[in-house]
């Protein structure tokens, strides 16, 4: 997978969009697969726990689809997409620590069938440009180096 942005070793792979509760979406066919981004998971640090709506279940832009827990952070995993859950990585709740180690691969988390991924896309991030401001700001703010 190709980077489109790299800033303190962490990477933003090409070809996703970006939302600013720091969640990715891939459009495959006519689903868009959903996970967490790289700074996400460094500034959860170890991730223990995942849960995750099931299949089937209508899902807002910006409202929960699960939740994570890690060693010092518990919070909701906010669906960049309007549409419903069609499947659920159930590696991901068994091995939580797939979201550390391969968030844009292994660590997904659902796949959603958008009821219009045009509208959402809009307010997703896909410029290199404004990627990087976002990063730069947010990794700032969440790692505190």
């Amino acid at each position: 997978m190709k980077t489109l942005v790299e800033i303190k070793g962490m990477k933003f792979p090409e070809g996703l969009f970006y939302s600013k509760d720091h969640m990715w979406a891939k459009v495959e066919d006519d689903v868009v697969k959903v996970g967490v981004t790289d700074l996400a998971q460094k500034a959860a640090g170890e991730i223990v726990f995942v849960r995750l709506l099931p299949p089937g279940r209508k899902v807002r832009k910006n409202a929960p689809l699960g939740t994570l827990e890690s060693g010092k952070w518990v919070g909701p995993l906010k669906s960049p997409v309007t549409g419903t859950i069609v499947e659920v990585n159930e590696k991901v709740k068994e091995n939580p620590k797939l979201l550390n180690t391969d968030p844009y691969g292994e660590g997904w988390l659902v796949k959603i069938k958008p009821d219009d991924f045009e509208k959402d896309k809009i307010d997703l991030i896909s410029d290199p440009e404004t990627l990087k401001e976002f990063i730069e700001a947010e990794a700032a703010k969440l790692l505190k180096e």
